[in-house]
């Protein structure tokens, strides 16, 4: 496929092969951007930044709604693009495609709702003349970067609100997997969004990140991937509004009332959807001693049963990992945690980029397993013995994603709402839960900021105060 730049599909010598991560083989090829690039699409971005400002909410409404009903009719067709350059299994591929379909849905309704609010100047002394308003006015260019796990429904949280604040957007998608992003740009060009609304460039992060970041007509950056990544963006943003969706090793609190049965479905759904490539799958689960060995034997035939291998055989429930290289590393923190003194339950054999999904039972909190973001297809289990210990042990951790607890007690859900430092809580399911219409975003070092159409709106929008000063 070409790259999209200044109202162009623009084609380069220099290629990015597109993968297949089951067999290796190349799905498509897509061009290598370079500094002529980005400054060509940032020239033509702050263009359309004022072609958008322009376009009244209820136009926008009406692409994006567009966008959205071409995206239904061909959910399929995305579905499997997603699963070809990405690796999750065709089931998951579909459902993302349909969530992208919401995605842009939601955001275009909020693109009918960007309001301000009147001021109430006689509450301060003396301002008895003064009547007030805000207004919330596009923040101008959008750069949004995206990660490679949700390369379709990532891209519609940050391209949708962006467009219907009234921005223009430059897209930077995963060097691993672009060909959604690019799609995504053909059907929102084919829905009537202005040819300098959108660019979508592709390559390396590495080689242009940098200088897309740093570039002073840019106003928003909304990033969603690694921490280390997203630290690198802000040091290099400069005076931006910036979001960060980050990472994590979310938990799972299960207390002595859990249902059992439930906990394990649970924790087998939501530690290896995607291979476990989730930024709030399940990593550790601390489990209260008095059903700890019960729970370990519940979970253990709920993944033992979840087969492997192609993502497009309907009867496979978990494909391969992005990269091999990646499949390698969790196979080694396993490795590392049973040396240490942990047990391994079930799985954890690699074959290629495909890792048998893994439970590791008395996993140590200082073990890299648990402290650590995995990203791969294993859940490190910890014994714990009441619910101060339980909180204190998962918040002993850098992150604050998401975290869930399975309990039937009032008291115990409470004190977990209240006490454990995640943005996104859940009471008796895993943290690997979102409705693309919820504020979404983490605590510490699991970035700031939220998503979800209406919050991201906010987001990529500027508030500016009128002050009338009215005559006696």
């Amino acid at each position: 496929m070409k790259m999209y730049v200044a109202g162009q599909w623009v084609d380069k010598p220099k290629k990015i092969s597109v993968t297949n991560p089951f067999d290796g083989s190349v799905v498509d090829t897509v061009p290598q951007a370079d500094k002529g690039d980005v400054d060509r699409a940032l020239e033509s971005a702050t263009r359309g930044a004022k072609v958008m400002a322009k376009l009244p909410g209820y136009e926008r409404y009406k692409i994006l709604k567009k966008a959205a009903d071409l995206l239904e009719a061909r959910v399929e067709e995305f579905g499997r693009i997603i699963t070809l350059e990405e690796g999750k299994i065709i089931g998951e591929g579909r459902t993302e495609a349909s969530r992208g379909v919401q995605t842009l849905t939601l955001s275009a309704e909020e693109a009918k709702r960007i309001h301000g609010e009147t001021i109430p100047f006689d509450g301060a002394p003396g301002a008895t003349r003064q009547f007030g308003f805000t207004l919330r006015v596009p923040c101008g260019v959008v750069v949004a970067i995206s990660p490679f796990n949700f390369p379709l429904n990532l891209v519609c949280h940050k391209v949708g609100p962006a467009l219907a604040a009234g921005n223009s957007v430059v897209i930077k998608p995963a060097t691993d997997t672009p060909l959604s992003a690019l799609k995504l740009t053909e059907v929102l060009l084919e829905a009537g969004l202005p040819p300098e609304g959108i660019q979508c460039l592709t390559g390396h992060g590495g080689e242009i990140g940098d200088l897309i970041c740093a570039d002073r007509r840019v106003r928003k950056i909304t990033f969603t991937g690694s921490r280390d990544v997203g630290e690198r963006i802000c040091h290099v943003a400069g005076i931006k509004k910036v979001t960060m969706e980050l990472g994590s090793n979310s938990p799972i609190i299960v207390m002595p009332d859990a249902d059992l049965e439930k906990v394990a479905v649970a924790t087998a759904a939501t530690g290896f959807a995607n291979a476990g490539q989730v930024c709030i799958s399940t990593q550790r689960v601390i489990a209260n001693r008095r059903i700890y060995g019960d729970f370990l034997d519940v979970l253990k035939s709920k993944v033992a049963a979840l087969t492997t291998g192609n993502p497009l055989d309907e009867k496979v429930k978990v494909g391969p990992m992005i990269r091999e290289k990646d499949a390698i590393r969790v196979e080694s923190w396993v490795r590392e945690a049973v040396g240490g003194g942990a047990r391994l339950v079930v799985g954890g054999e690699r074959r290629g980029a495909i890792v048998e999904p893994a439970v590791v039972a008395d996993v140590k909190p200082e073990m890299r397993i648990s402290c650590d973001e995995l990203f791969g297809p294993a859940v490190a289990v910890t014994p714990c013995d009441s619910i101060d210990e339980a909180i204190a042990l998962a918040n002993d951790s850098i992150y604050g994603l998401a975290a869930g607890i399975f309990t039937e007690n009032l008291e115990w859900a409470m004190r977990f709402a209240r006490e454990v430092e995640s943005g996104n809580l859940m009471i008796n399911w895993g943290p690997q839960w979102r409705a693309d219409l919820m504020p979404y975003g983490g605590l510490k070092d699991s970035g700031f900021g939220k998503e979800g159409p209406r919050y991201a709106v906010e987001e990529m929008t500027e508030l500016k105060l009128v002050c009338f000063h009215l005559a006696g």
